[in-house]
């Protein structure tokens, strides 16, 4: 009997990467690789994809041929896609028949449907709303529950390999790292945890988990002096942390960004969710163990740091994507 084809799109990211080899160690499935880049093809197939083919949320023509014959899609996308994967959305719909189910990326928060919250409303302060990047992530998994596929969304606190990567430099050259979550803390999640429930949820299927929503977290809050108080553990060094206020943090790297790094300051960010445990038996990954043990794609955390970067200093990478119409979506 012929093993069912998965679409595994943003193949070569972070989770993207081991979730592949997750998925090739089980054998279940047969592994579609989606990849923008050609040169990602060996990496990918030396990692256990049976297939690598090119795919561009930004490129309707070439959905088509990922799709063809696919009944279980991963679906993943980098904050700036929105559009992309709204359209994306659409096409798996008109496919309805032909999936099982569609794992979707997400992040805690985006929760309109399991809860009620006003977007207009932010808990922490008068006259604020939710955080733009929510919203986003909410339309993201309105999208594909309008849609009608099979549905499961794994909602992901802040990843662990985003949190540091824009001071990179001063880390490696000067010892320091900045931001303004201070004494704040946070159960930041480690991208293997994401990759090992995602893996899971496919494997056991739309039956056990077809619109179901989970929360996945680290397993402590930790504050930015504990982070670098790991971080500089398990690179040999002493780190320090220092202070940044919001205001140059949003001077930086924009006002979507900013907002959204001022609900984690506020701790909304800092409770551990059972579900990581609930779905896969034990603890999810610790900050320190993250760094120092490779996943299965052979990757350590501090591997993970070094290697690209959407947000840079100056830049505001979420500047187009904050014009869209949340409503015309």
């Amino acid at each position: 009997m012929d093993k069912p084809t998965v679409l595994i799109t943003s193949a070569s990211g972070r989770i993207g990467k081991e979730l592949v080899a997750r998925m090739a160690a089980e054998a279940a499935f047969n592994i579609r690789a989606c990849s923008h880049s050609s040169t990602n093809s060996a990496m990918l197939t030396a990692l256990g994809a049976d297939e690598v083919v090119h795919f561009d949320l930004n490129d309707d023509e070439t959905w088509p041929g990922a799709l063809d014959g696919v009944s279980a899609v991963y679906s993943a996308s980098l904050d700036p896609m929105l559009e992309g994967h709204l359209g994306f959305s659409t096409e798996l719909g008109r496919r309805a028949d032909q999936l099982s189910h569609v794992v979707r990326i997400s992040c805690m928060g985006a929760d309109t449907n399991t809860a009620s919250y006003d977007a207009a409303k932010h808990a922490s302060r008068v006259g604020a709303g939710i955080p733009l990047m929510l919203q986003h992530y909410w339309w993201g998994e309105r999208a594909l529950i309008d849609a009608g596929v099979p549905l499961t969304v794994l909602r992901n606190n802040f990843f662990m390999n985003h949190l540091l990567k824009t001071d990179c430099d001063t880390i490696d050259r000067e010892g320091w790292f900045s931001n303004p979550l201070g004494d704040a803390r946070n159960s930041f999640v480690s991208t293997r945890d994401i990759a090992e429930a995602a893996a899971v949820v496919l494997h056991e299927g739309p039956e056990r988990h077809a619109d179901k929503f989970y929360d996945l977290t680290g397993p402590e809050p930790q504050t930015m002096a504990e982070i670098a108080e790991d971080l500089g553990r398990a690179m040999g060094k002493s780190l320090e942390y220092r202070a940044q206020s919001l205001q140059d943090f949003e001077r930086d790297f924009g006002s979507t960004r900013a907002e959204f790094f001022e609900y984690l300051s506020n701790g909304f960010y800092c409770r551990c969710s059972p579900d990581f445990y609930n779905l896969t038996g034990h603890k999810p990954t610790s900050y320190f163990d993250y760094l120092t043990t490779a996943g299965m794609s052979g990757e350590t955390g501090l591997d993970e740091l070094w290697q690209g970067n959407l947000w840079k200093k100056g830049e505001d990478a979420m500047e187009a994507a904050a014009q869209l119409d949340g409503e015309a979506s």
